[in-house]
């Protein structure tokens, strides 16, 4: 057969069919027809005439089923062979002919039929797939490690530094690192809109390299003459000691700068750089696979980060007397930050050229959602008039506020116990490491948690964590001379003792935090009809987040300016933190007693859809199956009853 088989149908066969992986449906047909009219070898040409005159079509109450126009043995041909046939390649070797789809003409070479083939696999995933995760694990490893080198030292700096103290970090997050950010992201969408997608990763990342790199070995040597310490005493002495954290902004600067710049690279690094170029090349399903092994990765590399850091915070034991041993360890691991950013860089660039410029890559496009924008009235509105919405507001900004208020009196413990930066560095990063193994627990065993006790018992966890360890610390600190013998037993000061429970209240809440709470609260909205949904979120977002971040440091600024220092504003910090994870808990109570209920609804409601569509589709296969024997019995008339059991 020379030219085209003109077909009616969904797939033409060609005169020299090629090797397909799929496998076709075997014909009912054929079990019908005489041993006599299943004979014809092959694809004679002289068999099947002209081109024109002869194709496969299909009726019109079946057009999946490829039958011939007219009853004839040449055409009989089509859907049977020999055993031994030529065309082997094509069927299966079994005695059974199999029913062949039609569809548009095909040249007669056999081109129109494409073999599929099997895409290469590693370890059950594509090589394609591959390409993409290894390179954006390896990124996410790089950046976190980074962050919690960062993050480690920029408390060290702002903290442990002379005339400085823990009081800063309040005003610090208010007054400087807020604008910034806000600074920041306002540039940030500026240059979005005027540079190329690499371009703009670049022009963002390359000043943080800069920056950490000529801090470690310009700003901090010379942070003795740069720094204005004679204005600064003379504004502690004209204001007072409760403006000691204002005025240690002035003072200390550089060190602030850095604590800004530690804190964008989480934010930005992390959240817009990273997951917006992750997001860009990975389809749906592959995030659905990969990105929450990617969470697990950024605890290992919080536990390696932390090992880093305590290494280099140990080097001034091996150093000799009058050597800054703390700007070498600065050096060291704003050395590694460096490294690690330029790998980064070397990372992203490489994917950009040779991975996302293979053709046969999978690719996804993705609609940016239209998220409402509601200003603070319509916010205040939503969140007055649901109950629903408003217990899972106040679940947001309780963790906002209790973290913020035990983390800065604990960081101000932990300066008291360990005065030195190389001392207090060290001590972070055994924080950091146990924090990681934490939280890599925590989320193995979240999904345990959530199926075996449900949503009421999860949400209730991190709460109750903070309550207890909340208790035990201000009780150390506030009662813990009475304590002191009973504690001496053991090696520790009341001091001592309330930095570890401090310590241990960070990393079970922060843990429970990403395995519980967030799930939590992401698992609240699922339930809520469309509307209430995308605005309740919208309004928590707008106004619950930074009321929840800011409440805590705007708390403690209060607190310090009105009795004069951050110990002396301890006991209320105490009891203000006990009323506000009291008011959480009942909060996550009564979200309970509302979403189990429509949870359980909207699971019944998933159900009953799902038993509608099979009923559906039986009534359709049903009514299919019929037709298909009746017609095929119309041009067999043999034996009919065998006819519904074959085809089943």
């Amino acid at each position: 057969m020379e030219g085209v088989v003109h077909t009616h149908g969904l797939l033409s066969l060609p005169s020299n069919p090629q090797t397909r992986a799929c496998r076709p449906l075997q014909s009912i047909r054929s079990r019908l027809q005489p041993r006599s009219n299943r004979a014809l070898p092959g694809f004679p040409s002289s068999a099947l005439g002209t081109p024109s005159s002869h194709g496969l079509s299909c009726k019109e109450r079946h057009p999946w089923i490829s039958r011939p126009r007219t009853p004839g043995d040449a055409q009989r041909s089509l859907f049977s062979r020999k055993e031994n046939s030529p065309v082997d390649g094509f069927w299966r070797r079994d005695r059974n002919p199999h029913i062949c789809l039609a569809g548009a003409a095909i040249p007669a070479d056999g081109g129109g039929l494409i073999e599929e083939k099997e895409k290469p696999k590693f370890l059950g995933v594509e090589i394609l797939t591959l390409k993409k995760i290894i390179p954006l694990g390896v990124m996410f490893f790089c950046i976190l490690f980074n962050y919690t080198i960062l993050r480690d030292t920029k408390d060290v700096l702002v903290v442990t530094a002379k005339g400085s103290s823990a009081e800063i970090i309040p005003f610090l997050k208010t007054w400087v690192n807020l604008p910034m950010a806000v600074g920041f992201m306002i540039l940030y969408t500026k240059l979005s809109n005027v540079l190329s997608k690499e371009a703009l990763f670049y022009t963002v990342i390359f000043p943080f390299i800069a920056f950490f790199g000529a801090f470690g070995f310009v700003l901090y040597p010379l942070s003795d003459a740069i720094h204005p310490t004679a204005l600064a005493d003379r504004l502690l002495a004209a204001l007072g000691p409760s403006f000691l954290g204002p005025v240690a902004i002035l003072r200390i600067w550089s060190f602030c700068l850095f604590y800004v710049m530690a804190e964008l690279w989480g934010s930005v690094v992390i959240s817009v750089l990273f997951w917006g170029f992750a997001n860009q090349i990975t389809t749906v399903e592959e995030a659905k696979e990969f990105y929450p092994l990617f969470g697990l990765g950024a605890n290992v590399a919080l536990i390696f980060s932390g090992r880093t850091v305590k290494y280099f915070s140990n080097l001034r034991k091996n150093l000799g007397p009058g050597v800054d041993g703390w700007a070498i360890s600065l050096r060291g691991m704003m050395s590694i930050v460096v490294m690690l950013g330029l790998i980064i860089s070397g990372i992203y660039w490489g994917v950009n050229k040779f991975v996302l410029n293979d053709p046969s890559l999978p690719r996804t496009e993705r609609k940016k959602k239209e998220k409402p924008k509601l200003g603070l009235g319509e916010s205040m509105k939503i969140l007055l008039s649901s109950r629903y919405v408003r217990d899972l507001a106040t679940l947001v900004v309780a963790y906002g506020i209790s973290i913020n208020l035990v983390e800065v009196t604990w960081k101000s413990k932990l300066k008291a116990q360990f005065p030195s930066p190389n001392e207090y560095s060290s001590f972070m990063g055994d924080f950091s490491t146990a924090t990681g193994i934490a939280t890599f627990t925590m989320m193995l065993l979240g999904r345990v948690i959530l199926r075996k006790f449900g949503w009421g018992v999860a949400a209730m966890i991190t709460p109750t964590v903070l309550l207890l360890t909340g208790v035990g610390f201000f009780s150390l600190i506030l009662f813990g001379q009475p304590l002191a013998p009973i504690l001496a037993k053991f090696g520790m000061t009341p001091l001592l003792a309330a930095v570890y429970v401090g310590a241990m209240q960070n990393i079970f809440s922060k843990s429970a935090k990403y395995s519980l709470f967030d799930p939590c609260k992401e698992m609240a909205y699922i339930p809520l009809d469309e509307d209430l949904k995308v605005k309740g979120k919208a309004a928590i977002d707008v106004v619950c987040n930074p009321l929840g971040k800011s409440g805590g440091a705007l708390i403690q600024q209060f607190m310090i300016l009105t009795f004069g220092s951050l110990a002396n504003s301890t006991p209320y910090l105490g009891g203000i933190l006990l009323v506000i994870v009291l008011t959480w808990l009942g909060a996550a109570r009564s979200l309970d007693s509302q979403f189990s209920p429509l949870a359980k609804q909207d699971l019944e409601r998933q159900k009953m859809l799902k038993e509608k569509a099979k009923e559906a589709a039986s009534s359709v296969l049903q009514g299919e199956t019929d037709g298909i024997v009746s017609s095929l019995a119309s041009e067999n008339p043999t034996d009919e009853s065998g006819l519904k059991p074959k085809l089943s």
